[in-house]
């Protein structure tokens, strides 16, 4: 039943930007809404700009299966507990994560030690987190600063980077040293139900969504958001990468892969109808976004410079990073493509021009 925000029925869904949301109502702080038979949608906190987390449990036999697990803080911890008895108390069976972040991953190894359940992953990212997790209490590599005064750091950004590296960690409790590998097309049954696995790239590495065709649902995790755009970076450990090229493929093979009646079940804002509509749109978006870089590049310019052609809320120190990491994605992806050329000064700074 669609309710409105005030606990009345609804007789339409809400719609907006070519997008239909059937659920306008949200769950509480430790409770849950059913979206389907046995699939229910919680909502987590996260202390950033980017305030929540959905995060998914299903019905499997007389447990469930979770989706995706929050970031380690004691205050997610504590809503857990409340969603758990609000689920009548039953035992955690499986974990899936959709991938290595730190919101999806975070208390993955908690909830697994606790039931005794294990963590299903694509390889990637599990290995990949492992080793990011690591870098805690480590330096902050000569690489990562070379790279990012490459980007057009200032030292004073440096400094920060220096100060911040290695905060990944503080996000994720322990990871299992054991588990179950998620590939692209592999199918599981959960709660008498086949759901595939279907992966995507760009964002991370092996992003695994869930699908369910006999319920016309997905679970997407940060694959596919209706209103938000994932971040898609570069980073010093692997500088020449063409990230952007990996994520439009994956958009254009969900286009056509998922049929246009599924009910999409994000990983930040609310489920919604539209996934053909939606990544034509973030294809569309990214394209115009790198057509607005090679005219700026009429003249040289470094990455930071490029801000504008990508971004229309304000860069601050909180995303510096991300956005450096965004606009160095769009960067390689035009390098790629031969429309931009890079040339590196002598104090270590790269000059984008139009080709």
């Amino acid at each position: 039943m669609t309710m409105t925000l005030d606990g009345r029925e609804a007789s339409t869904p809400l719609e907006r930007d070519g997008l239909k949301y059937p659920f306008p109502a949200k769950p509480e702080p430790g409770r849950t809404i059913e979206v389907a038979p046995g699939v229910y949608w919680i909502r987590l906190p996260l202390p950033f700009q980017l305030n929540h987390i959905n995060v998914w449990a299903l019905e499997d036999g007389d447990g469930l299966a979770l989706v995706d697990t929050g970031i380690n803080a004691p205050a997610v911890q504590e809503l857990w507990e409340q969603v758990w008895q609000s689920l009548g108390g039953r035992k955690v069976t499986r974990i899936f994560v959709t991938h290595l972040h730190p919101d999806h991953v975070g208390l993955a190894g908690w909830i697994s030690e606790r039931f005794g359940a294990p963590l299903l992953m694509s390889r990637t990212d599990y290995l990949l987190c492992r080793t990011l997790v690591m870098d805690t209490g480590q330096p902050a590599p000569e690489e990562g600063v070379a790279f990012y005064r490459a980007a057009g750091w200032s030292e004073a950004s440096l400094d920060v980077y220096r100060k911040r590296f290695g905060g990944f960690g503080s996000g994720v409790y322990k990871l299992p040293q054991s588990y179950i590998r998620l590939v692209e097309g592999q199918e599981h049954v959960i709660g008498g139900r086949t759901w595939r696995v279907v992966v995507g790239r760009g964002h991370a590495p092996e992003h695994a969504c869930l699908w369910c065709p006999d319920m016309t649902l997905m679970i997407s995790g940060d694959q596919i958001l209706p209103r938000i755009s994932s971040n898609v970076s570069v980073f010093p450990t692997e500088p020449e990468a063409n990230p952007l090229e990996e994520w439009l493929d994956s958009c254009r093979h969900l286009r056509n892969t998922i049929p246009d009646d599924t009910l999409i079940l994000p990983a930040h804002n609310e489920p919604f109808f539209g996934v053909k509509h939606r990544m034509t749109r973030l294809i569309d978006d990214h394209e115009d976004g790198m057509r607005k870089i090679v005219e700026l590049c009429a003249e040289p310019r470094k990455a930071v410079q490029v801000f504008p052609a990508l971004f229309r809320t304000k860069i601050t120190a909180g995303n510096y990073g991300m956005a450096t990491g965004e606009s160095l994605a769009h960067l390689n992806c035009l390098l790629a493509r031969r429309r931009i050329t890079r040339q590196r000064d002598a104090s270590g700074i790269d000059w984008y021009s139009a080709a």
